[in-house]
């Protein structure tokens, strides 16, 4: 059994902050549990804007604080979460967040990140793995 808290997190390697500056997040499970998925807690900042593509990995996020516009980068369809809404990337589609205000969320991630993650140039984290 593991047992951890995002205080716990803070200020750790597995506290992650975006080259970008945009977002931060908070890495409570990852692939070296060796659960299946990982777990984090993610802040967006209020008034920035960042695009992503998730083409190695499955996404699943619920708002828990504030508001964004979610936008489908191919198909243009706007979206807006709030707390309580989930979306889940399960097409691995390209998408933009605008958050109006810090937006905190939940996140699930299949496969697994290691913790190591930020975005390239495409807005895709790299798929990596931990060692056996």
């Amino acid at each position: 059994m593991i047992v951890r808290s995002f205080k716990d997190i803070e200020g750790t390697d597995r506290h992650v902050k975006a080259a970008s500056g945009t977002w931060e997040s908070k890495r409570i499970v990852l692939a070296k549990e060796k659960v299946g998925f990982s777990l984090h807690e993610t802040v967006l900042y209020a008034g920035t804007e960042t695009s992503m593509w998730y083409a190695n990995h499955i996404e699943a996020v619920l708002c828990t604080e504030g508001e964004a516009e979610l936008t489908n980068d191919e198909t243009g369809e706007t979206h807006w979460i709030t707390p309580g809404t989930m979306y889940l990337l399960d097409g691995h589609e390209r998408h933009t967040m605008r958050p109006k205000t810090d937006f905190r969320c939940v996140c699930v991630f299949n496969p697994p990140v290691t913790g190591r993650e930020d975005h390239d140039e495409n807005g895709v984290y790299p798929l990596l793995t931990e060692e056996v």
